[in-house]
């Protein structure tokens, strides 16, 4: 039961009034995760914050690459329309939490959406599962991708250095154990604005070297002609469109829009339109000057293509600090895609009659935290090519979370007119989205299957 006033403030936790739309009040208890994980305090601007870090993360680096497997017009089109579906979906999300906090009934997790829209077993069997193995499956890519950094980092500095990959991720993985204990989401709100910035920093630098390296003598020879033949180009053009859903997916818009005081009307708009401004110019930025820059020889993250063997086209200090604001960054990111396992721990295992930083309560979040950044650390050094596996995640969690769900969470709770333009515009991105996300899976799992001979545990990639 996660739900609360939006409107009385004067009750002592853990119990808040929960309204009917007739009007009657009925005490309603709050379990620890809701009440302590995603405490309402926050502004619009703090959920601007919020929205930022969940969306854009480094994976933004792989757009050069989709808009490769695309080429030019294709690519852009699908990363504008990527764009305005997203805002769109997310928007409507946060009307219909509107409507229910407007009713009394705030709904503070997406399984609470998916439990009084769908029915209890939609959000116990389906919704609830899908967002923990989605978020969870992102804190993985997250720990991979701050050790691949860090060990980046590393080789510029040493060329000759003989860590492995798996140290660096273990190295990531215990700044992450530490940050981790910040008991509650809306406790993250001054790291996520750190975040913001750092968004707009390494997004800079890798734009900024981008042009400066497509357009001097060491520039490599680029095509922007299409790759692959037959069935391969027409996988190529589905996992691109997979890469570019996944880079606007986010998965936590309802746990985003619990942290928001109430009232609540029209705050989660106005933190969408701070994060979107933010993702439209990084987005476009890197997606067109990395295509530009390095054509159809762009690798999966465009900082790749910044090096030759051991020899970078830019000087070191530059990648240097390109990566360093990369590692703080996605560090931002891990800690937000793991507020919603803390918070099934925080009500399995907190006490809601006592207080959150009390020891019977602080004692159970240690550890419990602790094993799950110490799990996903140890999966992420195990499975190095976790990205062919994100990949599987985002055609089966990302897509339903963002491009399907949200619609017909929207067309339940309004009903709109079906001879109205609102309800075939919502049908018609469901029932598209839900073929992608069919297509997606399929193409994601053939490359698995293609990838599997080269991979190993452990491996020092």
């Amino acid at each position: 039961m996660g739900t609360v006033s939006p409107t009385d403030n004067n009750l002592s936790p853990p119990y808040n009034k929960d309204f009917t739309a007739a009007g009657a009040a009925a005490p309603r208890k709050l379990d620890a995760g809701a009440l302590f994980v995603l405490k309402s305090a926050g502004s619009w601007l703090h959920c601007g914050y919020h929205l930022t870090t969940a969306i854009v993360a480094p994976a933004l680096l792989s757009l050069p690459f989709a808009l490769a497997l695309l080429g030019w017009g294709r690519g852009m089109v699908v990363l504008a329309l990527a764009a305005i579906v997203t805002f769109y979906s997310y928007n409507l999300l946060s009307l219909v939490l509107e409507h229910h906090a407007a009713l009394g009934h705030r709904q503070l997790r997406f399984r609470d959406m998916a439990h009084d829209i769908l029915g209890p077993g939609w959000g116990r069997y389906y919704v609830g599962p899908l967002q923990l193995g989605s978020c969870y499956g992102a804190v993985i890519a997250c720990i991979l991708l701050g050790g691949q950094s860090l060990k980046f980092i590393y080789l510029l500095a040493i060329p000759d250095g003989s860590m492995q990959l798996s140290h660096f991720i273990a190295i990531f993985g215990s700044f992450t154990l530490i940050l981790a204990q910040i008991p509650s989401f809306h406790s993250l709100r001054h790291i996520n604005l750190v975040s913001l910035i750092l968004c707009f920093a390494y997004c800079a630098c890798t734009t900024v070297g981008a042009i400066y390296i497509g357009d001097s003598k060491k520039a490599p020879p680029k095509s922007y002609s299409l790759t692959g033949v037959g069935i391969n180009r027409v996988f190529g053009f589905f996992n691109a469109i997979s890469i570019i859903c996944t880079t606007y997916g986010n998965g936590i818009i309802p746990e985003i829009h619990a942290t928001i005081a109430a009232p609540v009307k029209g705050k989660m708009f106005k933190g969408l339109l701070v994060c979107y401004t933010v993702v439209i110019s990084n987005y476009f930025s890197v997606g067109i000057s990395g295509y530009w820059a390095f054509g159809n020889k762009v690798q999966s993250s465009v900082l790749q293509n910044f090096m030759v063997g051991s020899n970078p086209l830019l000087p070191k200090w530059f990648l240097l600090m390109t990566n360093s604001f990369t590692v703080l960054q996605v560090a931002a990111c891990t800690l937000v895609y793991l507020q919603p396992s803390n918070v099934v721990f925080e009500r399995k295992f907190a006490d809601p009659e006592k207080g959150q930083l009390s020891v019977r309560n602080f004692v159970p979040r240690l550890i419990s935290r602790s094993l799950s950044v110490i799990i996903a650390t140890t999966l992420a050094a195990m499975l190095p090519f976790f990205g062919d596996i994100m990949a599987l995640f985002g055609a089966f969690g990302c897509i339903p979370l963002d491009f399907i769900l949200p619609m017909v969470f929207y067309n339940l709770t309004f009903k709109p007119s079906k001879k109205g333009v609102v309800f075939w515009v919502n049908t018609v991105i469901g029932v598209a989205s839900t073929g992608l996300s069919l297509i997606g899976a399929v193409a994601s799992v053939r490359q698995i299957i293609l990838d599997a001979r080269t991979y190993r545990l452990f491996a020092n990639m």
